[in-house]
């Protein structure tokens, strides 16, 4: 397999980007999703990967800000997602060296906890764990099992509580 470099977006990559999302989804939802975040306050460039062969942006993951709620207040965390790869280019660790260099960045910029809506099996690969066990649930209509999330910190999480997502979420789910 070639090598996969993983890298922060550019302004240059937001056509591939686009033609990515476009691509591995069904529709326009995510890659609009992508441009609403890209074009908020949410938004954290260094946060927003590409993944790159021969040149080329065969894959994409976003982590934005979201805010975490509970009876002590409120905090900061990430959301992963949209996260897509080239179809043509799957099942070749694109999206596990994605995620990877998204968590490690996320650590370095100290963030302390990220969350995930949709497809659980394969973020728990990662050492992501089920919401539930923190007690948090979020403002999307998500089944119970389909939020995971990680600590970046230890007991970052602890608190349990509602992740609000911004608006353009609920368009996904």
């Amino acid at each position: 397999m070639q090598d996969v470099i993983v890298r922060a977006e550019t302004p240059g990559d937001v056509k591939a980007i686009d033609v990515v999302n476009l691509s591995a989804f069904e529709g326009e939802a995510e890659a609009r999703l992508v441009d609403a975040v890209r074009n908020s306050p949410d938004f954290i460039r260094d946060l927003s990967l590409v993944a790159e062969i021969n040149g080329r942006i065969v894959g994409h993951l976003l982590l934005s800000k979201v805010i975490l709620e509970n009876e002590n207040g409120s905090q900061e965390i990430l959301a992963l997602g949209p996260m897509s790869v080239v179809p043509s280019q799957s099942h070749r660790g694109i999206g596990s060296a994605l995620i990877q260099a998204a968590i490690g960045r996320a650590r370095d910029m100290r963030y302390s906890a990220i969350v995930v809506a949709g497809q659980p099996e394969y973020y728990q690969r990662f050492d992501f764990k089920p919401a539930s066990d923190w007690g948090i649930v979020s403002n999307l209509p998500l089944p119970e099992d389909a939020l995971t999330a990680m600590e970046l910190k230890p007991g970052a999480l602890s608190g349990g509580g509602r992740v609000i997502y911004p608006a353009p979420f609920a368009e996904i789910f």
